[in-house]
């Protein structure tokens, strides 16, 4: 189980750290984003992972993205620029691309299926899978933006 976690922390490190190149922050910034998306995706991954605590994506993904952007607040001061560069590259990795995935497959299925039982077959899917991808990102937003506020005085403070 440590291996996995230890995995799982390490590629979303790398993902974070891809997305942070996409928008040109300091170059100081990228630790900070690749440290904050492993605690994050590794928090989603413990949480979701069995034994003593086994919970769903999108609870899981809520309490997840509070955690990354507790971290993106904290870790503000000392990366000297605002929360949101860190927080943004490092809630990435946890986007639902799965769900999106089978959601517009199972719609295109739909649409080609021959008969009633496929297309209830295949609208089912989609449903299942849109709807959850959709709470996640909901749950995502939420959990990631409830910091910013709470802790409104550092949150702020880059930017002053």
């Amino acid at each position: 189980m440590i291996a996995e976690i230890i995995q799982d922390a390490f590629f979303a490190a790398i993902a974070s750290v891809g997305f942070a190149a996409i928008s040109h922050p300091p170059k100081r910034v990228y630790l900070y984003c690749a440290l904050i998306a492993a605690i994050g995706h590794s928090v989603r991954f413990v949480l979701m992972g069995g034994n003593p605590v086994s919970m769903h994506i999108v609870p899981a993904s809520l309490l997840a993205s509070f955690v990354v952007g507790t971290l993106a607040v904290l870790f503000s001061p000392l990366s000297r620029t605002p929360a949101e560069t860190c927080l943004y590259p490092s809630l990435l990795p946890m986007i639902p691309g799965v769900y999106a995935y089978r959601s517009f497959g199972g719609l295109a299925m739909c649409i080609l299926g021959k008969n009633e039982e496929q297309f209830d077959h295949y609208f089912y899917l989609f449903a299942s899978n849109g709807l959850t991808c959709l709470f996640i990102l909901a749950a995502m937003v939420i959990g990631a933006t409830l910091p910013i506020f709470i802790f409104k005085k550092i949150s702020f403070q880059a930017t002053r």
